[in-house]
């Protein structure tokens, strides 16, 4: 029998599946996801990523499973078990989505591609992000965008015939099998298709209303934040039918629902983005590991203390608002846009960390890691891209902006509660009599590894002073042309040199 094999990726659902519609077009197909250990010994992989993958695999199965079909999960290398496969009851077609990951599944990718045309198999790849491949050029993007989402959502194909696995099934092997540290946020995000169309209707429904001045807080993002970036990021939802979603509900709202319609056009201005910087990894897949702006190389690299990373990962860094960030990390996967820049830019500046490392560690604390986005705003924040003006957050003044009455540090670090207001923002200078009387001990303040103001500064003239030499600024205009956004908006009141650099940023 002549058969397709829809391997099943990052793509974790049958509605507005191009390569499923593909394949059921053609005949029978074989479903098939492949746990692959080669993947999850990489070092931005996380026990949260595949216990997440899990949860999504068991509603994929059970939805194949009413239709009268099957998920099969094999584990193992692609080339091998597609080989195995093959070999067994030779197929004439895969299908996959394309997909942007890290350098592995790119070199994995590659070794399919080569796999295929070795044994005539038809290899097929659809788009599944607003993403080019082999974009020549970025001046036509945003419209290629929009054409994209503008096309109907596929539905779940409803006679689908399938094809048997010619071996028996096994279970998916346990993280610990895999070699996967044991942590697994308490608090995070559970995967699967119904937990992310639920958080959609959430947030369009009621949530959204308070998405633009609310997603920057820690108090407030974690309601008026869409969080749905882990169900995009394993393809539990695709990003055309959260566009659609959001759109027919900004249409069906009366026109006095001025403050919800601003809420779901600014959250469809991140989806927007959310393409723009995958496709940044799509056209130089090197920014995983090169700074963008190859000018900016050494800037960082040999002046690594590992002090001052430890200090940051356990969450001792002795500044309230960053180590409440990481602690929140710790227990649900998940911070706001705002505090990743914050927490990014306290390691680049005065930890004066360089970012590949610090990425990785963050790629693990992110339960929605989706390594476009992730590694174009790590080379962003930290001031390596060459074309984005560098944002420099100060972890007080954040605190004193965000959490003025430190709620949010309190909930994250229980040790200051029993700090006073006057020196929540600071608390390693209370006096040590007062720190007693308050009922602290020993240890339970932590002590910034340096000065904050003196380091920033230092951090800043190192940076700048690189930044303006000549052949640094002539190089920037190529890196402008080549992943520069196109994207027009027209900003009353901004300067022509204003309204350029935003083609570049996210204006928060």
């Amino acid at each position: 029998m002549d058969y397709s094999v829809v391997w099943f990726k990052r793509d974790l659902r049958l509605h507005d599946h191009a390569a499923l519609h593909a394949a059921a077009a053609r005949g029978p197909v074989l479903c098939l996801y492949v746990v692959e250990p080669a993947l999850w010994q990489a070092p931005d992989a996380a026990r949260q990523h595949y216990e997440f993958i899990l949860e999504s695999l068991r509603e994929l199965y059970r939805a194949l499973r009413q239709l009268g079909g099957r998920l099969h999960v094999v584990t193992g290398d692609v080339v091998e078990v597609l080989d195995r496969l093959h070999t067994a009851a030779p197929f004439g077609a895969l299908f996959a989505h394309e997909e942007t990951g890290n350098s592995l599944t790119f070199q994995r990718d590659l070794a399919v591609g080569r796999w295929c045309r070795s044994h005539g198999v038809h290899w097929q790849e659809l788009p599944q992000f607003g993403v080019v491949r082999r974009l020549a050029s970025r001046d036509a993007w945003q419209a290629r965008w929009e054409a994209l989402m503008a096309q109907p959502c596929l539905p779940t194909p409803q006679h689908l015939r399938f094809a048997p696995l010619p071996w028996p099934d096994t279970p998916p092997p346990t993280a610990a099998a895999l070699g996967l540290a044991a942590h697994d946020p308490p608090r995070r995000q559970r995967g699967g298709r119904s937990h992310g169309l639920d958080v959609l209707h959430d947030f369009l429904g009621e949530r959204s209303q308070q998405y633009r001045g609310g997603i920057s807080s820690p108090l407030s993002a974690p309601t008026a934040c869409s969080r749905l970036s882990p169900y995009l990021a394993f393809g539990c939802l695709s990003l055309r039918e959260i566009v659609h979603a959001a759109r027919l509900k900004s249409a069906s709202l009366p026109a006095s629902a001025s403050r919800h319609k601003a809420g779901i056009s600014a959250f469809i201005s991140r989806l927007y983005w959310h393409c723009h910087f995958i496709q940044k990894l799509e056209s130089e897949p090197e920014l995983e590991f090169r700074n963008l702006h190859r000018g900016y190389d050494g800037l960082r690299e040999d002046d690594w203390n590992p002090r001052h990373f430890d200090a940051l990962r356990a969450g001792r860094t002795g500044w309230p608002l960053v180590d409440a960030c990481v602690v929140m990390l710790r227990e649900t996967g998940w911070i706001n846009f705002r505090m990743r820049a914050m927490l990014v830019s306290v390691a680049a500046y005065p930890l004066w960390l360089h970012w590949r490392p610090v990425g990785l560690w963050l790629a693990q604390q992110f339960l929605d890691y989706e390594p476009g986005i992730h590694w174009s705003q790590m080379q962003m924040q930290s001031g390596t891209t060459g074309i984005n003006v560098p944002r420099i957050y100060n972890p007080i003044k954040q605190a004193r902006d965000h959490d003025p009455h430190g709620h949010f540090v309190r909930r994250w670090l229980p040790a200051l509660r029993r700090v006073p207001d006057s020196w929540l923002f600071e608390p390693w200078r209370m006096p040590a009599d007062l720190q007693a009387r308050h009922g602290l001990r020993p240890g339970d303040i932590a002590e910034p590894p340096l000065d904050l103001e003196t380091a920033t500064r230092s951090a800043k003239a190192r940076l700048f002073a690189l930044k303006s030499q000549p052949d640094i600024r002539a190089a920037k205009a190529a890196i402008v042309q080549k992943h520069g956004s196109r994207k027009r908006t027209t900003v009353p009141n901004r300067s022509k040199r204003a309204a350029i650099n935003n083609q570049m940023d996210l204006d928060f």
